[in-house]
C-alpha cells in the first residue's frame, strides 16, 4: 500500500501551484527534451501528439496543475488517473519507465525555476511524483493481467494484417483486422481503441490510437477519427 503524503510535502506542493501556473509549459517541455534524448524513451510517446497543437504538453502540464491543486484531495483526481493509467497500458508503459520520468521532471523544474527549487521543494515533488507514480504502477499491474487473462487477450506488442478495406464515405475507411499468428481476439467495450506501432522505413517509430468501430466479433477499425 502506497504510503500517504507527509503534511509538509502536501504543503510544500501547493505553495509550487503559483509557479506552475507561470512556467509549468515551460518545465513540461524541457521535461520531454530531456527524456527523449533517450531513443528507446521517446519511442514509447505518440509524437503526433508533441507537434505543432502541443496537445500532450498541454495537457500534461493540466495534470501537474490539478494534482499539485488536490495533492490533499487525490479522491477528486481519481477519474483523470484511471484515464491516464488506461493510456499507459495502451502504450505499454512499464514500471521501469518511471524513473526516467521522475529524473527528467524534477530536472526540469530546477533548471526552470532555478534557485526557487530549493532541495526541499525537489525532495517534496520527488515524494509527491513517486507516491502518485505507485498507484498507477499498481493499477497498471491489474489491468495488464486483466488483459492477458481475457479470451483472446495479450500483452505487449501484437501483430496484425489488413485483411480488408471497407470504404464507409468519402472521408472514412475502415480495416479489418486478423491477428497474424491466427488467435483469437478479446472482446472490447463501446467507446474503446486500439494503440497501433507503425515501423516507417527511415522515421522512428509511430504510434496511432484508432477507434474500434465494430462489434466486438468483427474488430474493424474506423480511420475516421483517433481516440
Amino acid at each position: 500500500m502506497t504510503q500517504a503524503l507527509s503534511p509538509r510535502t502536501i504543503e510544500l506542493v501547493k505553495a509550487t501551484v503559483p509557479a506552475l501556473e507561470a512556467h509549468g509549459m515551460t518545465i513540461v517541455h524541457e521535461m520531454y527534451a530531456r527524456m527523449f534524448r533517450d531513443p528507446a524513451i521517446r519511442d514509447l510517446f505518440n509524437q503526433s501528439h508533441h507537434g505543432a497543437s502541443d496537445a500532450q504538453p498541454r495537457a500534461l502540464t493540466g495534470a501537474i496543475l490539478a494534482y499539485a491543486g488536490n495533492i490533499e484531495n487525490l479522491a477528486a483526481l481519481a477519474p483523470a488517473v484511471e484515464r491516464i493509467a488506461q493510456k499507459h497500458v495502451g502504450l505499454q508503459i512499464l514500471p521501469e519507465h518511471y524513473p526516467h520520468v521522475a529524473e527528467a521532471l524534477l530536472g526540469a523544474i530546477k533548471h526552470v525555476l532555478g534557485d526557487a527549487a530549493t532541495d526541499e521543494i525537489l525532495a517534496a515533488w520527488g515524494e509527491a511524483y513517486w507516491f502518485l507514480a505507485n498507484i498507477l504502477i499498481a493499477r497498471e499491474k491489474r489491468l495488464y493481467g486483466e488483459q492477458n487473462a481475457a479470451p483472446g487477450g495479450w500483452n505487449g506488442w501484437r501483430e496484425f494484417r489488413i485483411a480488408e478495406v471497407v470504404t464507409e464515405s468519402s472521408v472514412i475507411k475502415s480495416f479489418v483486422l486478423r491477428p497474424v499468428d491466427g488467435g483469437a481476439v478479446m472482446a472490447h467495450l463501446p467507446g474503446q481503441y486500439l494503440t497501433f506501432w507503425f515501423d516507417i522505413p527511415g522515421h522512428p517509430p509511430a504510434k496511432r490510437n484508432y477507434t474500434i468501430s465494430s462489434s466486438p466479433r468483427l474488430q474493424r477499425l474506423s480511420h475516421q477519427r483517433e481516440a
